[in-house]
């Protein structure tokens, strides 16, 4: 069973996103709005199998949620996806310096490839 946290601070986005991975069968989905609470979540929790992270949020960012995360030493190994509106390639760029970022996705996301990435995250043999 795959454990999903969504860091995400638009409600709808929220929604959509719940609705479409309960559809794919995944039902351990925990959601949080700011890269803060992901901070907080990882420190009180276990490590979620994967993590779809946007990138533009209030209190902090996508950006800085990695960064306090990485400096942390929290969940080293898990791979995330980032999911945002933000199609600008110096945001494409900063997110090849992260290694724990499996997955640029541009919003609306494509479900279909999502699945597929779901499909090989079972298999552990997500590809950057």
């Amino acid at each position: 069973m795959i454990d999903i946290l969504i860091i995400e601070d638009d409600d709808v986005t929220n929604f959509i996103s719940q609705t479409k991975l309960n559809s794919l069968g995944i039902q351990n989905i925990s959601i949080v709005t700011n890269g803060q609470m992901g901070i907080d979540y990882l420190k009180s929790n276990h490590c979620p199998d994967l993590i779809l992270l946007d990138i533009n949020m209030p209190i902090l960012d996508g950006w800085e949620f990695l960064e306090t995360k990485n400096s942390l030493g929290l969940c080293p190994d898990i791979p995330i996806i980032i999911t945002t509106s933000s199609g600008r390639p110096e945001d494409r760029s900063k997110a090849s310096a992260f290694n724990d970022i499996c997955k640029y996705l541009e919003k609306p996301v494509n479900y279909d490839d999502l699945q597929l990435l779901f499909l090989n995250l079972k298999q552990k043999k997500i590809e950057l």
